[in-house]
């Protein structure tokens, strides 16, 4: 479904990603894990066209992200709420991304019903712009938003970072059952082990620009990474 080559960025003569050789399957659920400046949100922008490589090149469904449209159209992301339309309000946005696909209103509006848990109530006829609610908030916003898209691959970005615990485990769940359900392509950064290994079937490792680990998800896994984060602080 992905397929990454020889992709390299650099800033200021600092390399800050370095990935020889990725392969992502259809269907598989992928936790992007690392410190701080390992790559991991420069990658995400590569796979989205936000940035270009220095070298190399992204494949979504064999076609070159930076030469090609076709893949935006099965491809739903959230990286942080520049993704958003601030000046809307939630259900003016969810009509707008509804709209970029082919969907009523109505449709959208009978979509919605399925996010009341996770929205807990603070998102939706509350009469505010995207822009005045909190940062979780914006996110519960804009994680739904993806969803609604139907996609084939999605992408997000520290989506349990300013979330709370129920929150956060409703996420987990949503996440679980769009996999499990519509086999999804699902690629999650996340600073948060617990859940990313809990959700991913499949973890990746990055440190400075590389991908130094790639594993299967096991019980063993959480450990291993608790472990190799430890020694490195």
């Amino acid at each position: 479904m992905i397929g990454i080559s020889n992709l390299k960025k650099k800033y200021n003569g600092v390399t800050v990603v370095n990935i020889p050789e990725l392969i992502i399957k259809r269907g598989e659920t992928i936790g992007l894990v690392g410190n701080n400046g390992a790559g991991k949100t420069t990658l995400f922008r590569m796979m989205l066209d936000l940035i270009r490589p220095d070298s190399g090149e992204v494949l979504s469904d064999e076609k070159n992200v930076a030469e090609s449209e076709a893949w935006k159209d099965y491809t739903a992301s959230y990286l942080d709420e520049g993704f958003l339309i601030d000046y809307l309000t939630p259900e003016e946005y969810f009509h707008f991304i509804g709209g970029l696909h082919n969907k009523s209103k109505a449709q959208v509006d009978s979509e919605l019903p399925a996010f009341s848990e996770f929205f807990n109530g603070e998102i939706l006829k509350k009469g505010k712009y995207i822009r005045d609610l909190s940062k979780g908030n914006q996110t519960k916003v804009g994680v739904a938003a993806c969803m609604i898209q139907n996609p084939q691959i999605l992408m997000l970005d520290e989506p349990f970072a300013n979330i709370d615990p129920s929150t956060q485990i409703r996420l987990k769940n949503m996440v679980k059952d769009i996999s499990r359900e519509k086999h999804i392509t699902t690629i999650i950064s996340s600073h948060d082990l617990n859940h990313v290994t809990d959700v991913c079937e499949r973890i990746l490792l990055m440190e400075k620009g590389k991908i130094i680990k790639d594993i299967a998800t096991t019980s063993n896994t959480l450990q291993e990474l608790e472990q190799y984060f430890s020694v490195l602080s």
